[in-house]
């Protein structure tokens, strides 16, 4: 294989980093993309930078986005970023869904310039371990029975795509999965966002 200097200086960094880098190599990348610009692939985007903290305040509600932690204007840059970054790697996306969250909602509509479905499937499992099973179940049928000819994209939360996947991303980092038959699916890798 021709070593690149890109490929020199990438392993280079793996080599000081350790086991930490191997998934964040540019050639994993490049795989992944490729097998996204294939089609047929879901999507599992982590929201966007928020404002600090974890979970919701108390009493936040769903209808109302001054209760909840909402984007900062980091995250929003992030948001078109990634945007910018699928649009580049000429990715065809069948459908756009959203956790019903409006963090979810507002990085949804910033990367791909339209307002998502929402799906209760999607929502935030931080806090509120009693629906992990059901809402697992059913996200799992979302992602194993889609059969699209470009790709799926979920936007959700962190504590979500970690109870379905086993992956825990950054924000605004995608897993991405690949349906196979009998209600099943496996992770094809991830693709972390561009520094800001």
């Amino acid at each position: 294989m021709k070593i690149t200097r890109r490929r020199l200086w990438h392993i280079t960094l793996c080599a000081s980093l350790g086991a930490a880098c191997i998934s964040g190599s540019a050639r994993a990348d490049d795989d992944v993309w490729a097998a996204l610009q294939r089609g047929a692939h879901v999507i599992l985007l982590r929201h966007a930078v928020t404002t600090a903290g974890v979970g919701d305040p108390p009493g936040f509600k769903l209808d109302d986005c001054s209760t909840q932690r909402n984007l900062t204007d980091q995250g929003r840059t992030q948001a078109r970023k990634l945007g910018e970054a699928l649009r580049a790697h000429k990715l065809v996306v069948d459908r756009v869904m959203s956790s019903p969250w409006c963090r979810c909602i507002e990085t949804a509509r910033l990367a791909f310039g339209r307002v998502p479905e929402t799906s209760v499937a999607l929502s935030n499992l931080f806090g509120q371990s009693e629906n992990r099973d059901p809402q697992v179940s059913e996200l799992r049928t979302l992602v194993s029975e889609f059969r699209g000819r470009g790709n799926l994209v979920l936007v959700s939360h962190g504590s979500t795509i970690v109870a379905l996947t086993g992956v825990s991303p950054d924000t605004a980092e995608m897993v991405i999965v690949k349906p196979e038959s009998g209600g099943k699916f496996s992770v094809v890798g991830r693709l972390r966002p561009s520094p800001l």
